[in-house]
């Protein structure tokens, strides 16, 4: 199955959610979507420069064909099938000396999940998230005051990844998969259920908690310590993180913030479907991979989009932010650095996919 059909299995399933839920789907589009992603709105075109990515912003149909063009001409050499080859089988070796090279200051906390992912928490703390956003509402100015004190809640190690990475200038993200659409796609032919797995499994970190979360990717750690600080003070909730870096899970793992007794790190390679995971499948309510599809190659994330969705309850959520097609840092590309279509290779030999939200 090509790289696009996967898109679509994710896209799908998001839409379907979406209605299903009566959400409004959140993503860039004519209209300001109800719950916005950030407060990076463009009113003055002389300072366009001040940022590397405004919010709610559209394409002059002459600005996307001068992006198509340049992805082509980027893609026009391909890295060699030998060299391609060992960056899937050492991709962790790469990742492993990016976190010993920037350990964990190359990004910021990311304390913009709850705006854009409230469905992170459980219901109860999301409706009081909702009761502080509206009471934030009321007290918004139109000063440029408040857009700079909200535009720091989007940092996210911006210059140096606008140098090294690209400028994020376009991402694919607010989807919702949820695994009551699913069913038939997920295809669990052993019918295996929760229950049965607890009875086989006598304890497991986690165990006694009624919600549970699972980061994927979770690298240095920046999403797994603003979640933390929630569900300390939540009872009856635990949060799960893994990478494929060891590395990377030691930083987690060393932070002063990290407590066993809420949060349990391991190193796990989710393209291994025959790796098993510390805690029975049926049991997570949400699922989060922030910028970690994109580092897949696109013939494996089909599978593990269906892997991870039985770990999921009836009714849990996948929830996912990534890079979107004709990203600055995908036009950035120098020619020979091109696995396949969208798909590229950096200079330290991380990968990284660009998406799409629709067919093209």
């Amino acid at each position: 199955m090509g790289s696009l059909n996967k898109m679509n299995f994710i896209i799908r399933l998001s839409a379907l959610c979406l209605r299903k839920s009566k959400m409004q789907q959140r993503h860039q589009s004519s209209r300001r979507p109800a719950v916005p992603l950030g407060s990076r709105i463009l009113t003055d075109p002389s300072k366009v420069f001040e940022h590397n990515m405004w919010d709610h912003m559209q394409w002059s149909q002459e600005e996307e064909e001068n992006a198509k063009e340049k992805a082509a001409e980027n893609s026009l050499v391909k890295v060699q099938w030998e060299d391609q080859d060992i960056y899937e089988r050492e991709a962790s070796k790469y990742w492993n000396e990016f976190y010993k090279t920037h350990k964990n200051n190359f990004f910021k906390d990311r304390n913009w999940l709850f705006l854009e992912f409230p469905e992170i928490l459980p219901e109860k703390r999301r409706e009081e998230l909702k009761t502080e956003e509206r009471s934030s509402e009321h007290t918004k100015t139109n000063s440029t005051n408040v857009f700079s004190h909200k535009n720091e809640m989007f940092e996210e190690g911006e210059k140096y990844w606008e140098k090294n990475y690209g400028g994020g200038s376009t991402s694919v993200q607010g989807y919702v998969y949820n695994k009551n659409q699913a069913k038939s796609l997920t295809d669990d032919s052993q019918g295996k259920n929760c229950g049965e797995e607890l009875d086989r499994l006598e304890s497991f970190p986690g165990s006694d908690a009624t919600y549970r979360i699972l980061e994927v990717g979770c690298g240095a750690g920046n999403s797994v310590f603003p979640i933390l600080k929630v569900l300390c003070n939540t009872p009856g909730t635990f949060l799960y993180c893994c990478d494929f870096a060891s590395g990377a899970v030691e930083l987690v793992k060393s932070h002063s913030s990290y407590n066993s007794a809420w949060c349990s790190a391991f190193v796990h390679d989710v393209c291994d479907d025959a790796l098993p995971y510390p805690f029975p499948d049926e049991i997570l309510d949400v699922i989060l991979l922030v910028f970690v599809l994109s580092t897949i190659h696109p013939d494996r994330m089909q599978g593990v989009v269906n892997r991870l969705a039985k770990l999921l309850k009836p009714g849990g959520m996948l929830l996912f932010r990534d890079y979107g097609r004709y990203d600055r840092a995908q036009l950035r590309f120098k020619k020979g650095h091109c696995l396949s279509e969208n798909f590229y290779v950096r200079g330290d030999g991380t990968r990284v996919y660009f998406f799409t939200k629709e067919n093209r």
